[in-house]
């Protein structure tokens, strides 16, 4: 349990992100315009994969009965009635002493059994100019064929009907193309979430734009919108607003109706400008009105009793305000620390579980994996602790990190973000980290 300072843990907070995020709704695309959404039902094949018996190599589709007497010094000669290209329909007739000469993935002639290579042929010379290009009369072999040979067998893959990929898993290029292989023309899917993203405060401005004393540039919804759009997201508006309450308030009322989710940075702690608190908190004087609306309990998903937007301080380094919850017209609303480290480490933590849970993927919670800390920093004693960290060790080495930041935590050190390769985590029991020890950690993309 968190101290009693704390309104929640990491994992206590995800759980009421993950219970609340609306489920978005499944519809039918074809396959090759499902790309990166989410499969809201299982995919199961329609045709056998191979579709019938076909060949493995480019050879001679013989019956092996014929090839029994086979020797380096007893040849045994058969005649070719035909040549079989990948796409034929031909299934021609091999009486005793006859074969085909065959192309990988044509279908297999109903009287053979085995397939011949061609470099296993008798006088077979691949460094001919011709070789491979005109059909002999005859083949010769100096060994028996073994029956079933270089033969892919029908639905050897799978078979009609088979689960090619389950409800919850991304269509990800590798899998839609083994859906398509498959024979699945359509699937049903569920939509990209459409997302507003804002930062809060006037001492925001545009990237480079000139920075008076006191101002500094608006980089957090650049991070939030590609963080975004990397998890399956749709931006649907990026932008900032000043710390009076009438410009959110805006933002909400325009992009009602045209998005999912709403994700601000800034303004989420109790200062006396924090206008994320002042605008969202039910009891605010500029409040929301309370959220009735409650999710689906798809997939036997818990809902919490009162989805109204939360403001929590949560045990955890950097990123200890967090506001979440649904607005009344049920759009889901995180509001993130605004230090650009905060904001990272928070999107993680909580905007991307319940944004991936919106799409319905099976596993919204990224994974962790031990890895060893090549040197040592404090931890905060009570709180779990979130450190952008780099890779340290050679390739092939069990994997080391070291801080990113040199600083632990370092929520405001947003140019040095860029040197992180991942996150370690420090659990709340830990209040130091010494080299060689072990911490979780979750790898980013390059």
């Amino acid at each position: 349990m968190a101290e009693a300072r704390y309104r929640s843990t990491v994992k206590e907070h995800q759980h009421r992100v993950l219970a609340l995020a609306p489920l978005l709704p499944a519809d039918t695309r074809p396959v090759d315009e499902a790309s990166g959404l989410t499969l809201a039902a299982d995919a199961t094949a329609t045709l056998d994969l191979p579709p019938w018996d076909n060949s493995a190599m480019d050879g001679y589709a013989v019956r092996s009965a014929d090839t029994t007497r086979a020797s380096p010094e007893a040849p045994v000669r058969l005649h070719l009635v035909a040549e079989l290209p990948a796409g034929t329909e031909a299934d021609p007739e091999l009486a005793p002493g006859r074969a085909a000469r065959i192309m990988t993935g044509a279908p297999m002639p109903t009287d053979a059994d085995a397939v011949v290579p061609l470099e296993d042929a008798v006088g077979w010379d691949p460094a001919a100019p011709t070789a491979g290009t005109e059909t002999p009369a005859h083949v010769e072999l100096h060994r028996p064929a073994e029956a079933g040979r270089h033969l892919r067998r029908r639905g050897d893959d799978v078979r009609a009907g088979d689960l090619v990929s389950p409800a919850g898993r991304p269509l990800t290029p590798h899998r839609q193309s083994a859906l398509a292989a498959a024979g699945i023309a359509e699937v049903r899917v569920r939509r990209r979430p459409r997302v507003v993203v804002v930062s809060t405060g006037s001492e925001l401005v545009a990237p480079g734009a000139s920075v008076r004393r006191g101002q500094i540039p608006d980089s957090n919804s650049l991070l939030l919108a590609s963080l975004v759009e990397s998890c399956g997201g749709q931006v649907v508006h990026r932008g900032r607003v000043s710390d009076d309450p009438a410009e959110l308030q805006a933002v909400l009322r325009s992009t009602h109706g045209g998005s999912d989710a709403v994700i601000l940075t800034g303004g989420a702690s109790v200062g006396a400008h924090d206008v994320a608190r002042l605008v969202l908190a039910p009891d605010s004087p500029g409040g929301t009105v309370p959220s009735t609306h409650r999710p689906t309990p798809d997939a036997g998903r818990p809902v919490p009793e009162d989805p109204a937007v939360r403001f929590d301080r949560v045990a955890v380094q950097p990123g200890k305000p967090q506001g979440f919850g649904l607005l009344a017209d049920g759009r889901a609303v995180w509001s993130l620390p605004g230090n650009p480290v905060s904001a990272w480490v928070s999107y993680l933590l909580f905007v991307e579980p319940g944004l991936l849970a919106m799409q319905g993927r099976d596993a919204p919670v990224a994974p962790w994996v031990p890895v060893i800390t090549d040197e040592g920093w404090r931890s905060p004693p009570g709180r779990e602790q979130f450190v952008p960290a780099r890779v340290v060790s050679a390739p092939g080495e069990p994997l080391r990190i070291a801080q990113a930041t040199e600083r632990g935590s370092g929520s405001h050190l947003a140019g040095r973000m860029a040197r992180a390769s991942g996150l370690a985590r420090v659990p709340a029991t830990t209040d130091a980290v010494s080299a060689g020890d072990t911490v979780l950690y979750r790898a980013l993309e390059a």
